[in-house]
């Protein structure tokens, strides 16, 4: 498969269980950019409460969003793919105010699909029990948004062609 350069940092947002660590490394390969885990910026007191079945207060995630955002903005003309569930609108303004130039990739699917996949994978610290208050949260990308939706049925090759075929779309000038 041919890479497809670009210059935007691109952050693969979605609801746990999306695919956000399978598709970004896959996307950010694609793309020919580096890739960032979103959760790796996060402080070890979310880590607990995620763990525990705690949701995340907006209050947590303020500076976990700040350090995505700091690496999206070093990563401004140079690109780059990081994963963050950016479920609100206020997350992804966050986002957008350290780094103006970001574009998102919405994974999308259907609850059963994400939560059956959630039960399947070992070693990560989100808990099945958060997924209905992560569906509670999302507010999916709006109209003034620079960003795509892809569903995520599939396996992850076909998936990360669908967000290549979707952000070359975007860039795109309309006719």
């Amino acid at each position: 498969m041919q890479q497809v350069r670009t210059p935007h940092v691109v952050v693969v947002m979605g609801v746990a269980g999306t695919g956000k660590t399978t598709i970004g490394p896959l996307l950010a390969a694609r793309l020919g950019v580096p890739y960032a885990e979103g959760d790796d910026f996060h402080p070890q007191a979310n880590i607990a409460k995620m763990s525990a079945g705690t949701p995340l207060t907006d209050d947590d995630r303020w500076p976990w969003l700040d350090a995505i955002g700091r690496w999206a903005h070093d990563r401004h003309g140079l690109g780059g793919v990081v994963s963050s569930s950016a479920l609100k609108r206020s997350y992804r303004d966050r986002l957008r105010a350290e780094a103006p130039g970001v574009v998102f990739v919405h994974l999308t699917g259907d609850r059963a699909l994400i939560e059956d996949r959630m039960s399947h994978r070992q070693g990560h610290f989100m808990p099945t029990a958060l997924l209905d208050s992560q569906f509670a949260t999302l507010q999916p990308l709006e109209a003034d948004e620079a960003g795509v939706s892809v569903d995520v049925s599939g396996d992850p090759g076909e998936i990360t062609e669908r967000a290549v075929a979707a952000l070359q779309k975007l860039a795109q000038p309309s006719l």
